[in-house]
């Protein structure tokens, strides 16, 4: 294998505007996986390759982990798909549960699911999810009912995890493709539902952001928008000088009085806060299948409601809006 497919995806059939736009983005995505363009792509590649080709007898996506199942274990062949999936981390997002090699990502994203399965219908509808990650998300909307989940994520270390993943869930109707936002600035489509789910903190100018998840909507579109806060009852937003939680590109933090008024600047309507939470280190950790620190390492060790540099700890809101 010299390159990752995304054929299976872009063929099957969505809307007619979706499918052509599809088309028209194909030429960017084959040359955005391109072995040269990352120094780890055949390394991710000749994983993928390893993974040992089983036909799976069960699939769960409306579970706590995406799981799949054979009915017959081999212990050999089940320790050779371990070893090629551990050959894919970091594994961010998660938990999967694939024939039997149980993937215990950092995130706990099963969590943060259940906190907005209760407010949203996705029955029928076909979703843009913008910072996707490694398509755990996507897999969810399907089993609640999506017809078809376009993630979008530049980082080709997710979009092989992705594949991986769905050599076993066979899934056409979802996919992780290798774009970033600036890749779809000049092409726009309009879908049923739109997801940025921890994305707007990294944005440089979050209005701008907020402008351009507009435009994919229709007038009876939906916005799902998760990201990180700051408490408060005032429009207000912290803009760390240096590093947040260790992370070098958090550009603004708001209240969420203050990011309901950017919604409403940007055109959207409705918005209203249906989840409030602070992350916990049972939520987001470091596990063996992401080796690295994680949430318990960027907090003030002796209180917990304190990021090491002292900031408020992570605070993250579910937002949902109207276009029209």
């Amino acid at each position: 294998m010299n390159r990752l497919d995304f054929s299976s995806f872009i063929n099957s059939p969505k809307s007619p505007a979706i499918d052509h736009w599809l088309q028209q983005l194909k030429p960017t995505i084959n040359s955005l996986v391109e072995p040269e363009r990352h120094g780890d792509l055949p390394r991710w590649l000749a994983a993928l390759e390893s993974i040992p080709t089983v036909d799976t007898d069960s699939l769960s996506l409306d579970t706590t982990a995406i799981t799949t199942r054979v009915q017959t274990t081999d212990p050999e062949q089940t320790e050779a798909l371990r070893q090629s999936l551990l050959a894919l981390r970091p594994w961010r997002k998660g938990p999967f549960d694939i024939n039997g090699v149980y993937i215990d990502t950092e995130w706990r994203c099963d969590k943060k699911w259940a906190r907005l399965q209760p407010h949203i219908d996705l029955r029928g509808c076909n979703v843009l999810d913008v910072g996707c990650g490694n398509g755990y998300y996507g897999l969810r909307m399907l089993g609640d009912g999506a017809n078809s989940v376009t993630g979008v994520d530049p980082n080709l270390l997710f979009c092989t995890q992705f594949q991986a993943i769905n050599r076993f869930t066979k899934q056409h109707r979802a996919c992780v493709l290798p774009l970033s936002i600036e890749h779809l600035e000049t092409a726009v489509c309009h879908f049923d539902k739109v997801f940025s789910m921890g994305v707007l903190y990294h944005r440089r100018n979050p209005i701008e952001h907020l402008h351009w998840l507009h435009q994919w909507l229709p007038s009876h579109g939906e916005l799902i928008l998760e990201t990180l806060v700051i408490a408060g009852d005032k429009a207000e937003e912290l803009i760390p000088d240096g590093r947040y939680a260790n992370m070098r590109n958090v550009w603004s933090l708001p209240t969420v009085p203050l990011l309901l008024e950017q919604l409403q600047s940007a055109g959207f309507s409705s918005a209203r806060c249906v989840d409030l939470t602070r992350t916990s280190i049972d939520e987001q950790r470091q596990t063996e299948w992401m080796h690295f620190h994680s949430l318990e390492h960027a907090l003030n060790p002796d209180n917990h409601t304190l990021t090491i540099e002292g900031h408020p700890a992570p605070l993250r809101a579910i937002i949902l809006a109207h276009a029209g």
